[in-house]
């Protein structure tokens, strides 16, 4: 069971409210290992942010995308704890407290490789989702135990 120390709709509408700026035209493609297209959402000019709930404590994670230069930028991510290696990097963002537990990285502003971020989809039980603007897509549903690639292409 995941512990977000808030509810999911919650930490959803906290996502959204900390939107980061983007390009309107960009959309954030995930493709299966063969290539194929599986999901696009549009970034809409803010964030979207990968969720799902930690291997070995069961609590919330997220890592949150910008979009520069058909690239994805991590920009911030949310920790529910200090556990299993999690926590502040010298160099690498600073932490904040979040309003209802947990915290968050922000400021990391790391651009990752042009060709994408691979992610091995995981079951329900750890919930993979993507949430943006647009709503929600979840990739534990669609993908499990696959691995696919995250990756910016314009609209």
């Amino acid at each position: 069971m995941t512990n977000w120390g808030m509810g999911r709709p919650a930490l959803a509408a906290l996502f959204l409210g900390m939107a980061a700026p983007a390009q309107a035209a960009d959309l954030l493609q995930v493709v299966t290992k063969d290539g194929g297209p599986l999901v696009a959402m549009p970034f809409d000019g803010g964030e979207i942010c990968l969720t799902w709930a930690h291997s070995v404590t069961g609590g919330a994670v997220a890592d949150c995308f910008a979009a520069q230069d058909e690239r994805l930028i991590l920009v911030r991510s949310y920790l529910h704890d200090y556990a299993a290696g999690l926590g502040e990097v010298a160099g690498r963002g600073r932490v904040v407290p979040a309003e209802r537990g947990g915290y968050w990285i922000v400021g990391i502003d790391e651009m990752l490789p042009a060709n994408g971020l691979p992610l091995r989809v995981g079951p329900a039980r750890v919930g993979h989702k993507l949430t943006g603007t647009a709503g929600v897509v979840d990739l534990s549903a669609l993908a499990a135990n696959s691995l696919v690639t995250l990756r910016v292409r314009p609209e």
